[in-house]
């Protein structure tokens, strides 16, 4: 039985969210790592005001993640595999040994500077879940306008597509899949248009950005946010993490690659249970646990039974 680690994205923060992380020497260790390789104390980050910041955001989420990461890694709970959903797949890399945390913590913080100078106001994110995934991209592209664009961001599930771009143009989208019978139509906590063609520029910046940095294949299959493939090589994983920012996430299809590679247990990092709840509906027969819940003892029990199963 195989065991795959899954890091959330932006949408999943929550105010307080690295105040509540466990009380272990390794999240401590891990914080305090980060503020010096920032400069800035990271703890000072998760306010609600700060949050509103994609910069804050980011950068919470890559540290709460590689830390509870890490704890589960000491405890002798390693994964086969890894998978990020948009920022998270930087600390998805980290943990496979594919880039380092200091370099993973410079580029999030640039990447996430990038992404609030492109698009500093009136755009955003939506989300749309309970219509076929066909259906929302009909009326996605049917409202499209050049001065209210809107583009389809994240196919997360069958039933869910996540929308980006300008606010005016994916409330539209919102109300016509309301009229349509959406069970749920509704903008997320996200000031930029993440994963659509407007981030364009903003991918080749960070493309310059990555590299920069030593990339090593990692120690375990990295999936792809843009091709929902495996990656085992550094450079692949590199190009990934470039060019997705501008590409939608295909995350529905990657769980169904995890769990075609064997995965029988999904256990997602905090903040929140976004991942662990698709995975429920997507895939029944994979075992899923959301850390934020469950606690790491709880986590780590069932870690090693899989790995012992």
């Amino acid at each position: 039985m195989s065991i795959a680690f899954l890091f959330p994205g932006q949408g999943s923060q929550v105010p307080g969210m690295l105040h509540e992380l466990p009380d272990h020497p390794l999240i401590h260790q891990t914080i305090t790592e980060a503020g010096e390789i920032l400069g800035i104390d990271v703890l000072t980050f998760d306010t609600e005001e700060k949050l509103q910041s994609t910069v804050s955001v980011q950068l919470c989420l890559l540290v709460a993640e590689v830390a509870v990461a890490r704890v589960l890694l000491e405890e002798g709970v390693k994964p086969e595999m890894a998978a990020g959903h948009s920022v998270g797949a930087f600390a998805a890399a980290v943990i496979a040994g594919a880039m380092d945390f200091p370099s993973a913590l410079t580029t999030v913080k640039r990447r996430a500077e990038l992404m609030e100078a492109a698009y500093p106001k009136g755009y955003g994110m939506g989300v749309v879940t309970g219509l076929k995934q066909d259906k929302v991209l009909k009326l996605t592209a049917d409202a499209f306008r050049e001065d209210k664009p809107v583009y389809p961001a994240n196919l997360n599930a069958l039933d869910q597509v996540t929308l980006a771009g300008d606010k005016r143009g994916i409330e539209h989208v919102l109300e016509l899949a309301k009229q349509e019978g959406a069970r749920k139509a509704f903008l997320l906590p996200v000031s930029v248009p993440s994963h659509c063609e407007l981030l364009q520029g903003v991918s080749h910046e960070l493309a310059a950005e990555l590299d920069k940095i030593s990339f090593m294949n990692p120690s375990i299959p990295c999936l792809s946010n843009s091709t929902a493939r495996a990656l085992r090589k550094g450079e692949d994983i590199r190009h990934d993490l470039a060019v997705s920012i501008a590409r939608p996430v295909k995350w529905h299809e990657a769980t169904l690659l995890i769990k075609e590679m064997g995965a029988t247990l999904f256990l997602e990092m905090p903040p929140g249970r976004v991942l662990t709840d698709l995975a429920g509906a997507a895939l029944p027969s994979v075992r899923s646990l959301s850390l934020s819940e469950s606690g790491i003892k709880s986590a780590v029990l069932l870690g090693k039974r899989y790995r012992n199963g």
